[in-house]
């Protein structure tokens, strides 16, 4: 069953960038994948820019649509199924077997947090019972 976790902001005003870059960082001490799956071209850019700057002391190792990099931008998803799946699309990822956990960032506004709804009744109409992680 996949792994399903929406990351809710309530009181903070940070970014979805933001958000992510952070939640890489820590995903990376272990030995896991990541697949920005974002068919915006401009995110896309926001997001390589960010993770190129986010850590002083430590470049985040990452491209666009470069599969062989421990984080992977891109507006496809990936082939294999070894991936955590940062999903920045409308739409909740239907075909959410296929990872070993998606996640989706809700910023704090108001259409974000509606969209996030949207995505979380997709999720329980395909039978997967989301975890949210209010912060």
């Amino acid at each position: 069953m996949a792994n399903i976790s929406f990351y809710l902001f309530e009181q903070s005003p940070e970014r979805q960038v933001e958000s992510a870059c952070r939640l890489c960082r820590k995903i990376l001490r272990q030995p896991e994948r990541i697949w920005l799956y974002a068919s915006d071209t401009q995110l896309q850019q926001q997001l390589d820019e960010r993770l190129w700057s986010f850590d002083d002391t430590s470049f985040i190792p990452h491209g666009i649509d470069q599969i062989d990099a421990r984080i992977c931008i891109s507006a496809q998803l990936p082939e294999q199924s070894d991936w955590i799946v940062f999903n920045f699309n409308d739409q909740a990822l239907e075909q959410f077997e296929k990872f070993s956990h998606i996640i989706e960032i809700i910023e704090n506004n108001e259409s974000a947090k509606q969209q996030g709804r949207e995505k979380f009744k997709q999720y329980r109409r395909l039978g997967v019972e989301a975890r949210t992680f209010k912060l």
